[in-house]
């Protein structure tokens, strides 16, 4: 995935407007349209303040893997996830479980099909 790519979700994510992040973080609107359109890239310290502001590190802007996670995906678990109350992380891993049971049973009705 690109940073422009990645921006976009966030700012979808979050609800804002380029506008608003643009503002936020102190920039012009045009220097911000153009990280989204891909058109730019931010130097160091704009990066540093975006990641700041999404609470995401750089790396996980950048599309960059330090191995700690298997992909891009698993690393959007753990922003989530981090990113709720306790009370709704603690639904959010009771319905990982529910989806994990879900998944063993179909497995199971389909060995028992074959």
């Amino acid at each position: 995935m690109t940073f422009s790519y990645i921006l976009r979700m966030l700012l979808e994510e979050r609800g804002l407007t380029q506008k608003q992040l643009a503002k936020d973080l102190h920039i012009a609107v045009s220097t911000l349209g153009g990280y989204v359109q891909g058109t730019s890239e931010p130097d160091f310290d704009t990066l540093r303040r975006i990641a700041e502001y999404f609470e995401v590190s750089a790396d996980y802007l950048l599309d960059f893997r330090t191995g700690k996670a298997n992909s891009h995906m698993e690393d959007d678990l753990l922003r989530v996830f981090r990113s709720l109350t306790r009370t709704q992380q603690e639904l959010y891993l009771e319905q990982g479980k529910v989806f994990l049971r879900l998944a063993a049973k179909n497995a199971d009705k389909a060995e028992a099909q074959e």
